[in-house]
């Protein structure tokens, strides 16, 4: 995949973290909400493999995805900061934010990296920064900044199926992983020489976020944040999860307890690796109301014998 206005190479071969000290690249907690998708690949096939041999990344990726969970959050305004202490090298602005598809794939080619930015560094490194917020962008070229300085906004110009921003890190043209510089990886070990001031944490998949409807929800509605809100007579209790990186055997757990006791409860069994799903599972009105009182939704996502991650949610109904 080409990225416009400067091209991606090959993956390169080794770097020390000593060489350039990122910070991070978005003003938003990677804790929640927002999240890293997708990391470099490391698999020199048609595989996909991210820097600890999982499966976060697809083939040929050469960039760390920062995800927003819903498409309102780009209005709402998530800023996008220099990594690294440059010198702003080339830029584009005016692309529109879109969902990538067929529709609109010719008007993309050539211009995958959609609005961005590239910044110059010492020693032969640059970073860019790519889906920015059509009009966002809040710098010029050959302007010097220091690490921390707002370039724009996170969007979804572009070749972008979800809002995120796209980070690369070169070395002389070559794409180095920020997470693993020397390209060296032993699964099954943390690797502790990195690019980052401070590492964002790894998580292995999991889950974005977790709510109620008043229906089974389209995917489109949880990504928007526009899932109708349950009312004392919705024509039914549903519970939601939006999910990240599941991988296939994966299980996510979902219950439902109300005041009068158990809703809904089902697990389910992902048959393929999915980079974004939903899941979800409720209960059909019966009766002219649901019952008064306080609702409690709890989703888990197990990996093997292993949680890798749970979250919970309260609903009360007058």
């Amino acid at each position: 995949m080409r990225y416009g206005f400067l091209a991606l190479l090959s993956l390169a071969v080794p770097a020390t973290a000593g060489d350039l000290s990122l910070s991070s690249p978005i003003d938003c907690d990677l804790d929640g909400p927002c999240y890293i998708q997708q990391y470099v690949d490391h698999d020199p096939s048609d595989k996909a493999s991210d820097f600890t041999c999982s499966g976060l990344s697809y083939d040929g990726h050469k960039g760390t995805d920062f995800a927003l969970p819903t498409y309102d959050m780009i209005e709402t305004g998530v800023d996008v900061l220099a990594a690294a202490a440059g010198t702003v090298a080339g830029l584009r602005d005016g692309m529109k934010d879109e969902k990538f598809s067929d529709a609109n794939a010719a008007e993309v080619e050539g211009r995958e990296c959609g609005n961005g930015v590239v910044l110059r560094h010492a020693d032969g490194w640059e970073t860019q920064y790519c889906h920015l917020r059509q009009g966002s962008i809040s710098v010029t070229k050959g302007q010097k900044l220091e690490a921390g300085d707002v370039l724009g906004q996170v969007g979804m110009s572009g070749r972008a199926e979800f809002p995120h921003l796209h980070l690369s890190v070169r070395h002389e043209g070559k794409v180095i992983d920020p997470f693993d510089p020397d390209g060296t990886i032993t699964c099954g070990e943390v690797e502790t020489d990195t690019l980052w001031q401070e590492k964002p944490t790894y998580q292995a998949g999991g889950i974005v976020s977790i709510g109620t409807s008043a229906d089974i929800p389209e995917f489109s509605e949880i990504r928007a944040n526009t899932v109708p809100p349950v009312t004392d007579d919705s024509p039914a209790l549903v519970l939601y999860a939006f999910l990240f990186g599941t991988q296939k055997g994966d299980i996510i757990s979902l219950s439902l307890n109300g005041p009068d006791g158990a809703v809904a409860q089902r697990d389910t069994k992902f048959k393929k690796a999915q980079a974004q799903s939903f899941r979800a599972i409720g209960k059909k009105l019966k009766t002219d109301r649901w019952p008064a009182g306080e609702y409690s939704g709890e989703a888990i996502l197990k990996r093997g014998d292993v949680v890798i991650d749970s979250q919970k949610l309260t609903l009360t109904l007058p």
